[in-house]
């Protein structure tokens, strides 16, 4: 599946709501599919700045393709990572460098 595909895939699982309550409760669902990264990297060089949640992000490289784990101590901020993980897990550094992100304004996501 392309990045493209995979954008276009959650953009139609978010159009099923109508309100934010019911998108946020998917998203703490989504939280718990998030690829967890291994308790003893959850060290502060993989620890995501700026964040007001604390968010550990673990990122290897096989076969050229980006592969990456995480954990957050927020349930919906878990959800979040983990939808941007499932478009970029398994893609090579130079279209992850380039890709518009387009998924997070079409579901509303940037504003909320």
């Amino acid at each position: 599946m392309t990045l493209e595909e995979k954008q276009v895939e959650i953009i139609a699982e978010f159009l099923v709501f109508d309100d934010w309550m019911d998108k946020y409760e998917y998203l703490i669902e989504l939280g718990k599919d998030l690829p967890l990264i291994e308790e003893s990297k959850k060290t502060n060089d993989r620890l995501i700045e700026g964040c007001q949640s604390r968010v550990w992000l673990e990122t290897e490289i096989i076969d050229g393709r980006m592969m990456f784990t995480a954990d957050s101590d927020a349930i919906i901020t878990k959800g979040i990572i983990g939808l941007l993980i499932r478009v970029l897990n398994n893609e090579e550094p130079k279209d992850i460098a380039t890709v518009d992100l387009h998924f997070i304004r079409e579901i509303g996501l940037q504003e909320h």
